[in-house]
């Protein structure tokens, strides 16, 4: 019988970190010849803001036309607070997101984020920073379909490079933090909606990110698991964790402490105020 190929056995999180390892070390051998340093995110200090935009500017150029989806945006985000970025379809609300997320760059304009001015560092430095620094929660859960919960929580860890045993430990304690301590070795495919992103939240905080950006996360959820994952949010938000929260709907952004309303590319409002969620808490 021919002997099946080793690769084949080995688990999803195992075979991304070999090959981010892999990675990583060619980028090196790369900067050590042409002599160049990758900047770090500055660590994190009193007085130092999670993000701060200033005067950002995004167009795109469709054909001749040329499409201005931010326009002068400035935006100052305080460590520990809970912001919703609230606009319609159109507003600029997604073009925002991808910039706070490392994930697109502005046309003009300065972005710090945890006090690291991100313009112009190459790729691989913005695939760190987004990995270190924010923790990502989608509509979509965005889990890989055939990985058990707690090797989906890992993945981020996994990256990092962060030895085996640690990964378990971390990963289990976020998973006890999001109330799935009992559901770890579950498949996404044996898991409802809202433990579904649960175990994404857990994902989101494994590496102890500067923020929380989550973009539409009750989206696809019915309206128990809904207050399910806010409630998560509020709880993580009095434990000082920064949320940012990316919404279409003024419900969701109720549970926020301050609300930034964005059309046309601009913030046209910056309420702040305690969360009408903390009526029912």
């Amino acid at each position: 019988m021919p002997r099946r190929r080793r690769s084949a056995e080995r688990p999803a999180v195992a075979r991304g970190q070999r090959f981010l390892r892999g990675r990583q070390e060619r980028a090196v051998r790369e900067r050590a010849e042409k002599g160049v340093s990758r900047p770090r995110p500055r660590s994190s200090r009193p007085g130092v803001p999670v993000i701060d935009i200033q005067d950002v500017h995004k167009t795109y150029s469709v054909g001749d036309i040329a499409v201005h989806a931010l326009r002068g945006v400035s935006l100052r985000i305080e460590r520990g607070e809970y912001v919703a970025i609230v606009g319609a379809s159109g507003s600029g609300k997604t073009t925002l997101m991808n910039i706070l997320g490392c994930l697109d760059t502005p046309t003009s304009g300065v972005y710090r984020l945890n006090g690291l001015d991100v313009r112009g560092i190459d790729e691989d430095a913005l695939a760190d920073v987004r990995n270190r620094e924010i923790g990502f929660v989608f509509q979509s859960f965005n889990l890989i379909p055939r990985t058990r919960a707690q090797a989906n929580v890992e993945l981020p860890l996994a990256y990092a490079g962060l030895a085996r045993g640690a990964r378990h430990e971390r990963a289990l304690a976020a998973l006890r933090q999001v109330g799935l301590g009992q559901r770890v070795h579950h498949m996404p495919s044996e898991l409802s909606g809202g433990q579904q992103q649960r175990v994404a939240i857990a994902r989101a905080l494994v590496t102890n990110p500067a923020m929380i950006l989550a973009d539409e996360p009750t989206g696809a959820l019915d309206t128990v698991s809904s207050g399910e994952v806010l409630s998560i949010f509020d709880r993580l938000n009095d434990q000082g964790r920064t949320i940012i929260l990316i919404t279409h709907e003024q419900a969701i952004a109720a549970h926020a402490r301050r609300v930034v309303r964005i059309s046309d590319g601009t913030i046209i409002a910056d309420e702040r105020g305690s969360s009408t969620a903390e009526a029912v808490r």
